[in-house]
């Protein structure tokens, strides 16, 4: 059975949120946050050092390092940038392109194909976007402090971190709550790309951007062709990077669009879709390379002779730190919530409502994107530069431990669920439970 080949469930069946998808889908789920958890060990790692040389009495070294501009003949093309600046607009183009082949997947065969089940992480990935934007303008227009500009830096969830911190508290979190995680971590960087896109670009050079487009272009012609070859691709993508990044656009946003041009479904004869061959490719580098690298020239704040008190006072800290802990978690909370009551629907078999509760405020782990558009929004130098990076760390902190007690009083909860979804008797390398009915009717995920 395809997934366009599901048959129709029974009338009067009960809708269900975080249902557990197909056995591919869950194998693919799988595949990417075993690596995205990786990845989110080392970013950790990378910002763990990070904090640890901008603290220490070496400090000025770390500084001189993220300052330092290895070639200064690229003022042309803008391309006079420090190694910190390589990390922010090099590094993260990589991350991006995974990003835009994640969307591209979610658009063509994953959950946000289908509307029925697409509302629910799309409605939450809304609610918990629009809440923490609204905490912060509302702490920035109380104090009269004037900086607005700042107020799409809690908007961001940070996927990676995220699932460091499940690895860490050894959670079974649900295949349907970590299916949930994921989409609604896509929806949010699509969101997120588009506001850098729109609020974040100072000018706007339209002969480099044309450029670029049409780059990308070629580019999209050549893979919809299946021309793989790297020595053709490779280049495609950095001139259409340099092109974007010349015109004003964060650069990020042509590996986006790059991803966007990649196949996602196979033709007769091939076995695998092209789009998941390059997300193999590149999901390793993009997770266990450059996010890491930007965590660590990105996160480096320092603290020694800080006043917490002061800080905490801060209007950029309170408004980021609160739009973290509380506008994520209430907002993606209280929009699936209100969807739930509105639709009548009911959660899936063994998940509660305090599960939800625990992966809102796990969402309020923003890191790398939250940092980049600081960045975009104050300078990557002077105050309110280290405000953002002490709020968006103490907010992150802060989410992370709370989602990890709530989620690890659930902990016994979810490895019974685990156990039932992993149990194989027949051996067969297939789940049991991807291969019996439900109770009413319905085959193992099939959507609402």
């Amino acid at each position: 059975m395809t997934d366009r080949q599901r048959p129709v469930h029974p009338p009067g069946a009960v809708r269900r949120f975080f249902q557990r998808g197909s056995w591919p889908e869950a194998s693919f789920v799988a595949d990417v946050l075993r690596t995205e958890t990786v990845g989110g060990v080392l970013l950790l790692l990378g910002a763990v050092i990070a904090l640890g040389w901008a603290n220490s009495p070496w400090s000025d070294s770390y500084l001189a390092l993220g300052r330092y501009v290895p070639w200064s003949g690229g003022d042309v093309v803008h391309l006079d940038l420090s190694l910190g600046g390589w990390a922010g607009d090099g590094l993260l183009a990589i991350f991006f392109f995974v990003v835009g082949l994640e969307l591209k997947r979610e658009f063509v065969v994953g959950d946000l194909r289908d509307p029925r089940r697409a509302v629910v992480p799309v409605l939450a990935a809304l609610g918990g976007m629009a809440l923490p934007a609204l905490i912060y303008v509302a702490v920035i227009a109380a104090t009269g402090s004037g900086a607005y500009a700042g107020w799409a830096i809690p908007m961001a969830t940070d996927i990676a971190f995220a699932l460091a911190v499940l690895a860490v508290i050894g959670s079974h979190l649900p295949h349907g709550l970590r299916a949930f995680l994921l989409t609604l971590a896509v929806v949010d960087d699509l969101i997120a790309i588009l506001v850098i896109a729109l609020f974040y670009t100072d000018h706007l050079s339209p002969a480099p951007l044309l450029g670029a487009l049409a780059t990308i272009g070629v580019f999209g012609v050549l893979v919809q062709r299946r021309w793989t070859r790297w020595w053709i691709l490779l280049p495609l993508g950095v001139l259409s990077w340099i092109l974007m990044h010349a015109s004003g656009v964060h650069a990020t946003v042509a590996g986006v669009l790059l991803g966007f041009t990649v196949p996602v479904l196979t033709r007769p004869g091939e076995r695998r879709r092209l789009a998941e061959h390059f997300e193999h490719r590149w999901r390793p580098v993009s997770a266990g390379a450059a996010v890491p690298i930007f965590a660590f020239f990105a996160a480096g704040v320092a603290l020694r002779d800080a006043d917490p008190g002061g800080l905490i006072r801060e209007p950029i800290v309170l408004g980021v730190a609160a739009g973290l802990i509380v506008g994520k978690t209430l907002g993606i909370f209280g929009a699936t919530y209100l969807l739930s009551r509105f639709t009548r629907a009911e959660l899936d078999e063994g998940i509660g409502w305090s599960d939800l509760f625990g992966v809102a405020l796990l969402a309020g782990i923003g890191f790398t994107v939250s940092l980049l558009i600081g960045e975009l929004a104050f300078g990557s130098e002077g105050e309110e530069h280290v405000l953002v990076k002490a709020a968006v760390l103490a907010g992150s902190l802060i989410s992370a431990v709370l989602a990890s007690l709530v989620l690890t009083l659930r902990n016994a909860k979810h490895r019974r669920l685990h156990e039932a979804e992993s149990r194989d008797e027949d051996a067969d390398g297939v789940p049991d439970v991807y291969q019996r009915p439900e109770p009413d009717g319905r085959h193992p995920g099939e959507a609402d």
